[in-house]
């Protein structure tokens, strides 16, 4: 499965963006998926992981209660909805994907798109 992740820009503190995970090769009905990000001298942080069903999800405490994950299966894409973001939350995020778990660790994903960026700044 290839992924291409889009809707990164720059947001005031507060404000909301939805990312996009657009999938194409493969249906995401096979695969977990996670949202993860990589702010600057910073490794890279699981934010949002889900069972491919979305059924279970995993949030990191840094984005819980403003950070959502869903599923558009007929466009075959997952959105990362963030609202009331923080200047801590600039980073790129990037989605990722794999056919075993749902578990937020990134050596665990085989696919990946490439990253779209997030400033959120005043």
């Amino acid at each position: 499965v290839q992924l291409q992740a889009s809707g990164g820009g720059l947001v005031q503190p507060g404000g909301s963006l939805r990312l996009s995970c657009a999938a194409s090769g493969d249906t995401l009905d096979n695969y977990a998926i996670g949202w993860f990000r990589q702010a600057p001298g910073k490794e890279r942080e699981g934010i949002l992981c889900a069972s491919s069903s979305t059924r279970n999800k995993y949030y990191a405490d840094s984005v819980k209660g403003r950070f959502t994950i869903s599923r558009d299966i007929a466009k075959n894409t997952v959105y990362l909805q963030m609202i009331n973001l923080k200047p801590e939350d600039t980073a790129v995020y990037y989605c990722a994907a794999n056919g075993y778990t749902w578990a937020c660790q990134a050596s665990h994903y085989d696919y990946w798109g490439q990253g779209t960026q997030v400033t959120v700044s005043s």
